[in-house]
């Protein structure tokens, strides 16, 4: 095969989203403030910036006020202020309002927006090009480089035009090489790219092991006299609890956006143990609540998408630096659990990482710059020297403590003596030491849960909703989600027969079936994967027993095409 072309930068980050785009932002914000000549490269795998972001987003300005002060006179797409705060409690057929005095001060969204993420990440990416950052949607980083002696040097695009029988098409076309003094790494959560160096760099060495959550949404067009903007519902219970001692984490939440829309969706702990528990169909019984439908009544769900984030918190967020290098935003895990928030945390750690290495990659008094193969420890200590630090510090215990035999209630109490009166400085500390998919019960000691048949108004069904993120791929390819190779039985000797085929129902998108049983494959039966489907939630990767499944990039431009998330 032909040699890829290569393109030197000073800086290549992996991923347009908030973390990435703030970083390239402030390196040209430095850059020019210097008179310094930098040229920063943003690689994304959307078809164009702000295609794979989704969030739920009520979103605070902290990271936003810092990059660009006058935001506001900017025309950045913030329009709903918070309003009201309501946390409900839910039963099957009523609910319980929790006064705002009792609820954690991190719950207070005063001063906050209720936004898009996919559309305020199209307009960094606007204001970055103006700053003169080269952004290439549409590429794929498929493969870390590394130098002679170890370094990261940089990452290949994946190659285009490959069919699925691995030969290559008419259209095929190398990918090319990104080379630079510093790669950062923003791909979001357990990015493949980011694993990789994770892995490579033993960086999660001595840190709680990440645990994970899947978040599931929709966006609604409704009446506007459904509306009440600014309005900010979180809700715990029914139906993910079936007990206030209940042992599954997770919520959900409801927005009103101006001019007529509601964000809504759920947030499941990967951690959960029943394999019968299918995210995506909890979310859908969950909007035939009173409380809940009465927003929607007359309107139409116009998006729909999946993505998993990082729950670990503090004590699970991996070193933050390597030789040539950083993870920046969610590819590290900045989430602040109990406010419920992580685009701010993400974008201030991508601008702590440019203003850590820019002496590295500049030229300096007429000097040269650095060499490659540099690891910058200044953005690890500045990380944990920063109010990201400070948040996530309070909450630090927040995410294990649902997990102790009092389950939620205990965790309840638990997040709530942390955030007003110890304040992150409890004298213990919680520790997660298992992985979410080694969480999951054998299907024996678990009973199955029946769900209702979708209505087709409030309800849907999976492949119906899935139409509505957009998703799309090149069907003649080579699958990216790949069975590992040394856990080739593990999905027909361990997934299926010990617990029942979960991937079957976690997945947002479909993408996992088993076969039914025929003569004609010896009354066996096989997985399917439907790779055409995926949305890139990366949750197959987190889940599946022994985490079978290795989640891999496809041609660049394939997957959601979110708009509104």
């Amino acid at each position: 095969m032909e040699p890829r072309d290569a393109m030197e930068y000073d800086v290549v980050t992996v991923g347009a989203g908030p973390a990435g785009l703030s970083a390239a932002i402030r390196l040209k914000q430095i850059a020019n403030e210097k008179g310094v000549e930098l040229n920063v490269c943003v690689v994304e795998k959307g078809a164009e910036v702000g295609a794979h972001i989704l969030s739920g987003n009520v979103f605070e300005t902290r990271a936003l006020d810092e990059l660009f002060p006058n935001w506001k006179e900017m025309d950045a797409p913030l329009e709903t202020p918070a309003g009201k705060d309501q946390f409900l409690y839910l039963t099957e057929s009523g609910s319980l309002e929790v006064p705002h005095m009792f609820l954690p001060p991190e719950l207070n969204n005063h001063g906050n927006y209720i936004i898009s993420l996919s559309n305020l990440t199209r307009w960094l990416g606007q204001q970055a090009e103006e700053l003169g950052v080269e952004i290439y949607p549409g590429f794929a980083a498929d493969e870390v480089l590394y130098a002679e002696d170890g370094s990261v040097r940089g990452i290949a695009t994946k190659d285009a035009g490959i069919a699925k029988d691995g030969s290559l098409k008419g259209t095929f076309t190398r990918g090319v090489e990104l080379l630079a003094k510093q790669t950062l790494f923003a791909e979001g959560c357990r990015g493949s790219c980011s694993t990789d160096v994770i892995e490579k760099f033993n960086l999660q060495d001595g840190k709680d092991v990440q645990s994970y959550g899947l978040g599931i949404k929709e966006v609604w067009q409704v009446p506007e006299s459904n509306l009440t903007p600014g309005l900010i519902q979180h809700t715990v219970g029914w139906p993910l609890h079936d007990s206030p001692i209940s042992n599954t984490y997770g919520g959900t939440f409801l927005y009103h956006m101006k001019p007529n829309l509601i964000q809504l969706g759920m947030v499941v702990g990967l951690d959960y143990q029943n394999p019968y528990l299918n995210p995506y169909k909890e979310f859908q019984r969950w909007k035939h609540h009173k409380d809940v439908a009465k927003y929607l009544e007359g309107g139409e769900c116009i998006a729909y998408g999946a993505r998993c984030l990082n729950e670990g918190g503090y004590h699970a967020i991996p070193k933050l630096t390597f030789p040539g290098g950083a993870l920046i935003g969610c590819s590290a895990g900045f989430l602040n659990s109990v406010k419920i928030k992580g685009t701010h945390t993400a974008m201030k750690s991508g601008m702590l990482a440019a203003e850590s290495i820019f002496d590295t990659v500049a030229p300096k008094d007429g000097e040269e710059a650095s060499a490659g193969g540099v690891e910058v420890v200044d953005y690890e200590k500045a990380v944990h020297s920063s109010w990201i630090a400070d948040e996530l510090k309070v909450c630090r215990n927040s995410h294990a403590s649902f997990h102790s035999p009092l389950g939620l209630a205990g965790g309840m109490v638990h997040t709530a003596l942390s955030s007003f009166i110890t304040r992150g400085k409890e004298p213990w500390t919680l520790k997660n030491t298992t992985r979410d998919c080694d969480q999951t019960k054998p299907a024996k000691d678990c009973s199955e849960i029946p769900y209702p048949k979708p209505d087709g108004k409030l309800s849907f069904d999976l492949l119906t909703n899935l139409q509505r993120s957009g998703t799309s791929h090149d069907h003649d390819q080579p699958a990216h989600l790949k069975v590992k190779e040394d856990k080739a039985q593990v999905a027909k000797e361990t997934s299926l027969k010990e617990f029942a085929g979960p991937e079957q129902r976690f997945c947002p998108a479909g993408v996992y079936e088993y076969s039914e049983p025929t003569e004609e494959n010896n009354h066996t039966r096989s997985l399917i994967i439907n790779a055409q489907n995926c949305v890139h939630c990366k949750c197959c990767s987190i889940k599946t027993p022994d985490q079978f499944i290795r989640w891999t990039v496809p041609e660049g431009g394939g997957g959601p095409a979110y708009t509104v998330m």
